[in-house]
């Protein structure tokens, strides 16, 4: 039986930031990932979580996701390679949504096989696509925001439900994402 612990760190000086920062770079494009300026900077919000995660005392991956009194937004969620489908992701997902709230994620829009079967991995896993019309704020000044498809944990999101946490990213999650 395996033993997953989360390690929510505060600051850069956790002994295993860089390596989780590393795993961070390889695992999203680019466009997808916060500055290094801006991810330390929200390290200390008491909303956000930068949550190493471990089975047993081996680094296998990170969940670094956003709690509310309604909802949690997952910004980032990724497993090292060499540790993936080891049901890893299933189990992160299955401990941050036994929290009792909505669970909502980005996902790319599904394109092509690899976006198909991200889309397949959180549906089988109890998450539902929503039809919103959705795109994420850029990360870096010389980006555009880009298009990505929402899901939801439990069941398909309202449009009210969607509006609170789509001004919430814009006004909280992306607040320190430029200098």
């Amino acid at each position: 039986m395996r033993f997953m612990r989360f390690e929510r760190i505060h600051d850069k000086s956790h002994m295993d930031y860089e390596k989780a920062m590393s795993l961070y770079r390889i695992s999203f494009p680019p466009h997808e990932q916060r500055q290094g300026f801006s991810q330390e900077k929200i390290l200390k919000n008491s909303e956000y979580n930068f949550s190493i995660v471990y089975d047993k005392a081996e680094f296998v991956g990170l969940a670094l996701f956003w709690e509310t009194n309604s909802f949690i937004y997952i910004e980032h969620l990724c497993i090292l390679p060499e540790k993936r489908n080891n049901r890893y992701g299933q189990k992160i997902l299955n401990d941050i949504c036994s929290k009792g709230k909505t669970v909502i994620l980005e996902i790319d829009v599904p394109c092509d096989e690899i976006s198909r079967r991200r889309q397949a991995f959180y549906e089988r896993n109890g998450f539902f696509i929503n039809e919103f019309n959705h795109k994420h704020p850029a990360y870096h000044k010389e980006n555009e925001p880009h298009s990505l498809k929402i899901m939801s944990s439990g069941r398909k999101i309202t449009k009210a439900e969607y509006d609170s946490f789509n001004s919430y990213l814009s006004s909280v999650v992306m607040l320190n994402a430029f200098e």
